[in-house]
């Protein structure tokens, strides 16, 4: 991406997301997304990289949905500060616990990626990603939700 491009996307995202919890809670789960992305960096198994990118690429879905959320909840209770809302406490708590699941994912994954290095893709603990995928995928969900329910 050009810097003119850059610039352009941070002023877009000053203007929607401001530059408080809303913003941080969007950043923070994108660079959850990130590292889970950096994770698939360097795999050497076929098998448990196109497993692992299937859960990324679902996990990658999310990110539009995450971003209207905390728009949505920008343009309802402004923030630029540390302070949560207290109408929108529990937008925020499911924001910051699925970037936490997101981030718990990524971990996952790398460890997945270590195991299948070592014991083979059917030992690589797929399913422990993507139960935590599921985490993300609630979280995401129940964020709507909240959002729903204060605005």
């Amino acid at each position: 991406m050009g810097w003119m491009a850059q610039m352009r996307g941070a002023r877009r995202d000053d203007k929607e997301l401001g530059d408080g919890v809303w913003r941080r809670a969007h950043d923070r789960f994108s660079r959850g997304l990130d590292r889970f992305h950096q994770v698939l960096e360097g795999i050497e198994s076929d098998e448990l990289y196109n497993a692992l990118v299937m859960i990324a690429d679902h996990l990658a879905d999310l990110q539009p949905r995450v971003r209207a959320v905390c728009v949505a909840a920008q343009g309802q209770r402004p923030s630029s500060g540390t302070d949560i809302p207290g109408s929108h406490a529990g937008v925020h708590r499911t924001l910051s616990k699925a970037a936490n699941d997101l981030a718990a994912a990524a971990q996952a994954a790398a460890m997945a990626r270590l195991d299948g290095e070592r014991w083979g893709y059917n030992s690589a603990g797929l399913e422990n990603v993507a139960f935590r995928a599921d985490l993300v995928v609630d979280g995401v969900r129940a964020a709507e939700e909240a959002l729903a329910a204060v605005g």
